[in-house]
């Protein structure tokens, strides 16, 4: 038996730890809030709790629809809980993407392939390397959506055990790149394209001549993988590594995973990398003739030029689940750990098997979602909270960093990015556009905020895969513990996109060709 690595007793992390992992089973927590959001509705709907929807107009009025809290006991809620039960766990966001993934995913990872494939690359790679380097591709692989928690991040635990270190070290910091620098990118991608289409329709709420540009943060967002970059580095390799305390082949083994690393790659190897890589070759010559092609099916041709390669985006789920599932039969035919086409079918049978358990979080998950949102108390909460700071009168850069704030705050309930943006976004837009600031500075704080809290609240979509992926180096890593890892990465983000937010007001520097931080609106308010 391995003795489980050393970790430090004390110190808010420890006590975060312990007290989260004596918290239930993420399926009962799950249970019990949906008991406490029963409870807030029904007082919430008896006290009249209510708003007034900021882009719904009701037709009879002619005014702004209001929108009160309702009870989860009302008969409707009743009906949809039962009723729409099937569709509810089905129609859950993450679902569809992580199993199709995992699909493919699971042969290339029984087959060895990832294995064989990481012991190919780090092979000249220093290990003092591997954290930037990981930290880099997750915030870049968010061009790749969801797609990127339900690959990277698997990935990078393999990685990092490949070269003899923590592989929940390489989990964590992968979560912080996709999931904290959740926005950050060298290049605009489909969230800019969302994002921005929601910022115009709330500025032509008030100014209708203004058109989205789906660069206009490109530059910020630039600058932001830039500095949360050093910052997920410091915090892996000088806090979270040397918490979670040495890693051997032996916890490995304890936790039922083969060791990927040590030793020279044999023949079949190289032979079955070979394969594999002609395999992603012709994957990724497929897609490309699925873009450029003849009929272009994954360019939507009729679209505006910001959403025209929004089917491309869409695709990658599927893209990568025939990558994985066909290099790992490649690579598998060439080394014999596939003989046939039943080893192929078990494989991925067996990959199915592993998801069980997030398969029953998901259920309990997928309905406190779908409970919160026909409570209307998310919407509620973003409303109010918008009000609040519309009523402060503080200086521009104050607004701004309070916009990041109460991004970060809702973000602990509202996980999805477009969900909240559309909630906020009618309000804080042209708010801060009658105080000179320009919509693009609005969504590029609004964007600092999403990621920042993304990593340390069970209620994000992906948390509990995360903590699957971790519980499979490490079967007794709790909610505690995840959230104890992540916590060093969520304030290290949030202060540094602080202080990257109250810099580009500051120095008025540009967020995007043709985009600036102030404009001249008449009768503006000097910031």
């Amino acid at each position: 038996m391995a003795q489980a690595p050393a970790r430090p007793q004390g110190g808010i992390l420890s006590w975060i730890e312990r007290t989260g992992n004596r918290l239930p089973d993420p399926v009962f927590l799950f249970l019990w809030l949906i008991g406490g959001l029963i409870l807030i509705s029904l007082a919430a709907s008896l006290a009249g709790w209510s708003v007034v929807h900021p882009t719904e107009i009701d037709e009879a009025t002619g005014q702004g629809r209001v929108v009160a809290a309702k009870s989860l006991l009302a008969a409707d809620n009743i009906r949809n809980l039962w009723v729409e039960m099937p569709k509810t766990f089905t129609h859950f966001h993450p679902l569809g993407y992580v199993l199709v993934v995992m699909l493919g995913a699971g042969v290339a990872e029984r087959t060895g392939l990832f294995g064989s494939a990481m012991r190919a690359a780090l092979s000249d790679v220093p290990k003092g390397l591997l954290t930037p380097m990981i930290a880099f591709v997750a915030m870049m692989g968010n061009l790749a959506a969801d797609a990127a928690y339900v690959v990277l991040i698997p990935l990078a635990g393999i990685i990092f055990h490949a070269a003899g270190r923590h592989p929940l070290a390489g989990i964590a910091t992968a979560f912080a790149g996709v999931a904290g620098g959740f926005s950050a990118n060298l290049l605009p991608g489909q969230l800019d394209a969302l994002l921005f289409g929601i910022t115009e329709a709330a500025v032509k709420t008030v100014f209708s001549d203004f058109s989205a540009n789906i660069a206009g943060n490109w530059y910020f967002i630039s600058a932001m993988l830039v500095i949360f970059l050093p910052v997920i580095w410091y915090v892996t390799d000088r806090i979270i590594e040397p918490r979670l305390g040495p890693w051997t082949p032996a916890d490995a083994a304890e936790a039922g995973i083969a060791a990927a690393a040590g030793g020279e790659l044999g023949p079949a190897e190289r032979k079955g990398l070979r394969h594999a890589g002609l395999v992603c070759l012709f994957v990724a010559g497929l897609w490309l003739f699925f873009t450029l092609g003849p009929g272009t099916p994954l360019i939507d041709e009729d679209a505006a030029p910001s959403a025209r390669l929004t089917p491309l985006y869409q695709s990658l789920v599927a893209g990568f689940f025939l990558l994985f599932l066909l290099a790992g039969w490649a690579y598998g035919r060439a080394t014999g750990a596939i003989t046939d086409h039943r080893s192929l079918v078990k494989m991925m049978s067996d990959a199915m098997g592993d998801m069980a358990y997030y398969l029953v979080i998901a259920f309990v998950a997928a309905h406190f979602v779908a409970m919160f949102a026909w409570s209307n108390l998310g919407l509620i909460l973003a409303v109010e909270g918008a009000a609040a700071l519309q009523a402060s009168g503080l200086p521009a850069w104050a607004l701004l960093v309070l916009i990041v704030l109460l991004t970060a705050l809702l973000n602990l309930f509202i996980g999805s990015a477009s969900a909240k943006w559309a909630l906020l976004a009618p309000i804080l837009v042209p708010m801060l556009m009658l105080l000179g600031i320009s919509p693009e500075m609005t969504t590029a704080a609004y964007r600092v905020g999403d990621g920042s809290t993304n990593i340390i609240t069970p209620l994000m979509v992906y948390f509990p895969l995360i903590l699957v992926f971790c519980q499979r180096w490490r079967p007794d890593f709790g909610l505690g513990s995840l959230a104890a890892t992540m916590l060093p990465y969520s304030m290290g983000v949030l202060l540094s996109g602080l202080v990257l937010v109250a810099a580009w007001v500051a120095l008025d520097l540009p967020l995007g060709p043709g985009a600036s931080v102030f404009i001249p609106v008449p009768g503006a308010v000097a910031p």
